[in-house]
């Protein structure tokens, strides 16, 4: 489902995430999932502690979810599951190719903090230039 999700991030060699790489998430933090009332998985978010801070990544819709609102609905999940583990502030990533993504989020109350150089998990395919992170903050 993560992988079907992230298909619209062509800039990376393989897959968006394997099992090896989320079992290092889930050693550090937990991800949240989102189902429908049958029971089928139509999305996930990572939470991690980073106190006093948290921080949500990898948000996830199936592709046949999508554009519904479960992404506003998870991150709000996110948001409450970190201000119970006592965070006061949560921050989020965002590649800068995704220009879609930072207004969506400044919807959400996130704003813009720093920049950050991009530190893939995998290769980029060929001939893609290097690119940075634009972290964003919010209160809890």
């Amino acid at each position: 489902m993560i992988n079907a999700a992230f298909t619209v991030e062509t800039f990376l060699e393989g897959t968006r995430t394997d099992f090896e790489r989320l079992s290092a998430y889930f050693r550090k933090g937990e991800v949240l999932l989102g189902e429908e009332a049958s029971g089928q998985l139509i999305g996930s978010i990572y939470t991690e502690r980073r106190l006093p801070r948290g921080y949500l990544g990898m948000l996830a819709i199936d592709p046949a979810h999508q554009r519904a609102g479960h992404g506003r609905t998870l991150m709000a999940a996110g948001e409450e599951h970190l201000r119970g583990k006592g965070c006061v502030a949560v921050d989020i990533s965002v590649i800068e190719w995704r220009t879609e993504l930072p207004p969506i989020y400044r919807k959400l109350g996130y704003v813009e903090t720093t920049i950050e150089d991009f530190q893939p998990s995998q290769k980029l395919k060929p001939g893609i230039p290097p690119c940075r992170i634009i972290v964003m903050s919010k209160p809890l």
